[in-house]
Order: C-alpha cells, then structure tokens, then sequence
C-alpha cells in the first residue's frame, strides 16, 4: 500500500503454515462432504465411517425429525428474516423455549441462533464491570469470548482444579464482589467431566452463581438426559445447551430463573442483533427433544459404542482419554506432525475423524479426537478397531509386530 508503513494484511502474507500442510496432502480442516448418511459420509467418491461428528444421537437423519422440519419449511418458509425481538418470533420458538425449560428443571428458556451465540449473549449481558468470572481455563472458546465481551473481571483456575478456584472465590468474596463460575459439563477435546458436585458445593459456600454448559453431554447424560449436571446429581443456576449435537439441528439455548432469562431478552445483544433460528431448525430441534424425551435407549447404546472403541484402542496401546460417561474418545499422539500423519493415515484407511492441536490442547497433547453415534452398527466398530490398528502400524504409533506401543509412546514423548 503505497504511503503506509504499515499494513494491516501483512500477518495474512505471513501465515503459511495452512498452505505447507495443503501441500504436503495432510491438511485436515475444511474437507467438503459429498454426502452424509450419519454414521458414514462420502468424499471425492470414497466412503469413510463417520467418527467425527457431534451427532451423538444419530438423529439428522431421523425420519421424524426430517419431516419435522421439511414440515416448518411448508409452513412457514425458509427463514424468519429477522430477530426475535423484532418481527423473527415464532409460535415455534416460544414453545420451543416452554418445552426446554420444562425439559431442563428450570423457570424459563431462550434460544439463540447458535451455541457460540449463546454464550456470547449470555455471559456478556449478565456480568458486568464490577462481577467477577471464574473461568476454567479448558472451557470452549465461545465461553472465553464471552468473557471478554463481558466489562467483568475475567478469573481462570486450571482445569477442574477444585483449590484454585476455591481459592479465588475466597478472594472475590472478601473483595465483596458478585461471581459468577463459567464451566463445561463435559469438555470437549478431552472428554472428561466437571467436577460438578464439588463446583456446586463452592459456588453454595461462597454465594457464586454457577452456569454450566452442556453443549456436549445434554441428550447423552442423566437418567433423563438433561446433561452432565444431572448425572452428577447437582442443579445449575444456569444451564446451556445446543442443538448442534444431540438435537441434530442447529442453535443454542439457555435456562434458569425466569427473571434472568427475562432480563437476558433484553440485554444480550447476540439474540437482538441477530436472525432467529430457522424455522427448519426450531420444528428440526422440537422433534429431537421427542425422541430425547422418550428414547433412553439411544444414550445408554452411543455410551456402550464409545465405551467399546475406548476399550479396543486401550487394549491395543493407544493412549486414550475419557471416561464411561463420554461418546468422545481422544486418541493423544504427541507432535503436531505424527498426529496430522496419524490424521492422514486414518483418512486413506477409510475413517473420518478430527485432527486436534493448540490452542485447542496444551502443547505436546496433540490428538486425534473421535466421537461416537447411537446409529453406528457393532459391525461398523469393528471395522473402526481394525483400521485404527492398521493406521497405528504405519504411523509407528504401535509397535510393529507386537502391536503395543513403540518406544516413543503414543504421546511422543
């Protein structure tokens, strides 16, 4: 540009490290899907099993919520073409919202276009300059972005770190301050739960509110399938959820007292400034919540599939991480490189999954990460099992002939 010192696209010309990875045919990110059956998908003409996504119930291709929302579209079209607190309101969202509060054990709910949305709107618009967050500091990005959206005063604890975050609240309560405790039920990337119990029994001593995300464990956890907070036997002030996953739709919500939620109606400049949820995807989300609802057995079977593949890596020398109440299975492979040839491998051998690296995991912690559906079959597990074994062998991951770990390890220490 010529007359400036300075551009501010220079950083753009620099970075070219996407580029490197495209080049060298192992680039993971933004790969176009032909077309999707659930739990398998089709690529440049090949088929891969799907261990990848987020539809934990195996529930967008449900026949019912595919009439539902071809139903919504009928009649009332393609888009509302507006915010809810304009003319973007439908009879679809209100009742939407009556049904997730019931659902959820709470006064009230409001739904948002999507998650990230959601915790946006909501964090920003209920902290203010003189609260305090405390923050685990593992929780999704829309929750760390919307603490900085916030004016509050942002306090991160390590993850699930009970002392820390007691030891903050001490603080924030000599200090007089109002506080408010930010954390996922089941993370993410790991797929390792809060430790509600002991978050909520702080939160109780220390006069803090307590927001739980659920975006993950809601329709997959709790003897109803409310999430992490009712398998854990404890009642959020606030809880939200998506509908992204589980709810095989696209959306966000929250739920708590009904004043609160009246009061976010009117202050959460995520939900006034933005396009409502398509009518498509409220009827989509509706649906999904029937079969919550009254199907238990879809929790109890995705639960059982990741339980097995978690169990068969183990066994074969992968380290694995989280736990009995998780669809998601991280496989830790060490450096970015081994786990982006980790990715590749897997991809040729005809499975799809996610290639994770900073800031997502701590350096050194880079994984593969995948996640399991209601809808897989016992025979598609086994074919998961063998081809992570075949890809482990060619990576060096496993040990050639003996099939445990090589000498390095799988987290390439």
């Amino acid at each position: 540009m010529p007359g400036s010192a300075l551009d501010i696209f220079q950083k753009c010309e620099g970075f070219t490290r996407a580029r490197e990875l495209q080049a060298l045919g192992v680039y993971p990110y933004f790969i176009p899907l032909h077309g999707s059956e659930g739990t398998e998908v089709e690529i440049a003409g090949k088929r891969l099993i799907m261990i990848g996504s987020n539809n934990y119930l195996g529930l967008t291709h449900h026949p019912k919520v595919r009439e539902a929302a071809q139903q919504a579209i009928r009649q009332y079209g393609t888009s509302c073409s507006g915010s809810r607190f304009l003319n973007g309101t439908l009879e679809l969202h209100e009742e939407l919202e009556r049904r997730l509060a019931k659902f959820m054990g709470q006064e009230a709910a409001l739904c948002f276009s999507t998650g990230f949305q959601t915790n946006l709107g909501v964090i920003s618009s209920i902290a203010g300059k003189n609260d305090i967050i405390l923050c685990d500091r593992e929780n999704h990005a829309s929750i760390i972005d919307g603490c900085r959206l916030s004016f509050a005063d942002v306090r991160k604890f390590r993850h699930n770190d009970i002392g820390e975050l007691e030891l903050l609240l001490q603080r924030g309560q000599e200090q007089k301050r109002a506080m408010l405790i930010v954390v996922d039920g089941l993370y993410s990337m790991m797929g390792d739960l809060a430790p509600l119990q002991e978050i909520r029994a702080l939160a109780d001593r220390y006069s803090a509110r307590l927001m739980v995300d659920e975006a993950h464990s809601i329709g997959v956890l709790g003897q109803n399938g409310r999430g992490a907070a009712e398998h854990c036997g404890i009642h959020p002030d606030l809880v939200m959820g998506t509908f992204s996953k589980s709810f095989a739709s696209l959306g966000g919500f929250i739920a708590g007292p009904a004043h609160v939620i009246h009061w976010m109606r009117h202050h959460a400049r995520a939900l006034i400034f933005s396009a409502s949820i398509t009518p498509a995807s409220a009827a989509a989300a509706l649906a999904a919540l029937d079969l919550i609802e009254t199907r238990p057995d879809m929790r109890k079977r995705v639960l059982q599939v990741a339980h097995r593949v978690r169990t068969g890596l183990a066994d074969m020398g992968f380290q694995t991480a989280g736990g009995l109440s998780s669809p998601i299975v991280p496989v830790i492979v060490g450096d970015q490189d081994r786990m982006l040839h980790m990715w590749r491998t897997l991809f040729d051998c005809g499975l799809f999954t996610n290639a994770v690296t900073q800031p997502a995991v701590p350096p050194g912690m880079d994984l593969i990460r995948t996640s399991y559906i209601a809808s897989h079959t016992d025979q598609q597990v086994e074919q998961i099992l063998a081809r992570f074994a075949e890809a482990g062998r060619k990576c060096g991951v496993l040990d050639e002939t003996t099939g445990g770990n090589s000498a390095s390890h799988a987290a390439g220490r």
